[in-house]
């Protein structure tokens, strides 16, 4: 057996907590970092003009300029393939960079996506607004994929969804919806960030593409904006090409605190899960509670599925408050250990009403394809004591 083929294979048996910690790093021998160093270089040195010549021809895989490809970026990203069980990744300025170059690299002029409805606003809002700037059509389908097969055409050329969904946790069969794609030659795209690859690995479900908002939980500190791409080498090729045309290239120094908050990627969700599954029974419980959308509630409409295609319930959540907008307000006014920020997935707590940060400016009816009221609470849990 090839030397490379043995490693990979250890690897591949490895928790995800270790690859979390160690993977793409080099920490062994004489005065090694322990932690992977900033490269804060724009741009990297030739040896001679043939070595230039050997790049442009593509016989060159050395570092040019950062845009193109950096050695802190890919620790980053060695990490993220190795945790999603993914042959390649690629990280991102934002979520959106993430999502756009993914979704713009498969699909052009005259041509149709489908997706489900229930997605991230800013996911949606791209959908909705820029992609028929391009003449680019989407047709919106229910999580549960009811009728998707109606939708299909010889114009359509990408599938897109999000499990679980934002904001109210619903889920999408994945092995069903990678198999419809399959079917139909459409390139396969899910967004992963509430989950992540700790407790789903989409790719091992038949997904062609996974992209993360990796200011969420990757990173789990609150302090960058970055996004990340993983799965099929030769989708992700095509994908880095629009990434460098695009310039959605992550900075290095952005990439280092990425890479220190991967390393404990593993214990946060597990302890915040954790936390999450005290905070939902609770709140079920509460007579001010219309209801409560968590996966990892038996009365959560995918709570079955939940269990069959992930191992942990994450800890996003969202709550429906009697009273509507005017309970929804008073509740997170009253917050005392919640923070009332947009964002999610950082050690901290957090609560937002959806109508006012990410489904602002969507219709009634959008919002009610969304699954999202007025008095809609999403909370990010923390990792803070759960009793308090």
């Amino acid at each position: 057996m090839a030397r490379k083929e043995s490693e990979d294979k250890a690897v591949s048996k490895l928790r995800p907590a270790t690859k979390a910690m160690h993977e793409g790093e080099s920490q062994h021998g004489v005065s090694g970092p322990v932690v992977a160093p900033i490269v804060q270089a724009a741009n990297f040195t030739f040896a001679s003009v043939a070595e230039m010549k050997l790049w442009v021809e593509g016989k060159s895989d050395v570092d040019i300029y950062t845009r193109y490809g950096n050695p802190t970026l890919r620790v980053a990203e060695a990490k993220l393939a190795a945790l999603e069980e993914a042959e390649g990744a690629l990280v991102t300025a934002s979520g959106m960079a993430a999502i756009t170059s993914s979704i713009l690299t498969f699909v052009g002029a005259g041509e149709e996506i489908i997706a489900t409805t229930s997605l991230y606003g800013g996911t949606y809002r791209f959908m909705r607004d820029m992609l028929p700037r391009f003449d680019i059509k989407v047709h919106f389908v229910e999580t549960t994929l009811e009728s998707v097969e109606k939708l299909v055409n010889d114009k359509t050329r990408l599938l897109y969804t999000e499990s679980p969904t934002n904001p109210t946790l619903r889920l999408v069969d994945l092995e069903k919806a990678a198999a419809f794609a399959q079917k139909h030659k459409l390139v396969s795209i899910v967004d992963n960030t509430f989950a992540t690859p700790i407790f789903q690995r989409p790719a091992t479900l038949g997904f062609d593409l996974v992209v993360h908002s990796a200011t969420k939980y990757l990173n789990g500190h609150s302090d960058l904006i970055a996004g990340a791409v993983a799965g099929r080498r030769e989708a992700l090729d095509q994908v880095r090409e629009t990434l460098i045309k695009l310039g959605g290239t992550m900075d290095p120094g952005a990439c280092y605190l990425l890479i220190r908050g991967m390393r404990t990627l593993d214990t946060r969700v597990r302890r915040q899960e954790a936390n999450a599954l005290a905070v939902a029974r609770f709140l079920e419980a509460h007579p001010k509670v219309e209801k409560v959308h968590y996966p990892g509630l038996e009365s959560h409409p995918d709570h079955a599925l939940a269990k069959k295609q992930m191992s942990g319930f994450g800890s996003m959540m969202a709550v429906d408050l009697k009273g509507g907008l005017e309970a929804a307000s008073t509740f997170c006014d009253r917050l005392r250990i919640f923070l009332l920020a947009a964002s999610l997935g950082g050690g901290e707590s957090l609560a937002v009403l959806p109508l006012y940060t990410s489904h602002y400016g969507l219709s009634e009816e959008e919002l009610a394809a969304a699954g999202v009221s007025p008095g809609t609470v999403r909370l990010s849990i923390g990792l803070e004591d759960p009793d308090d």
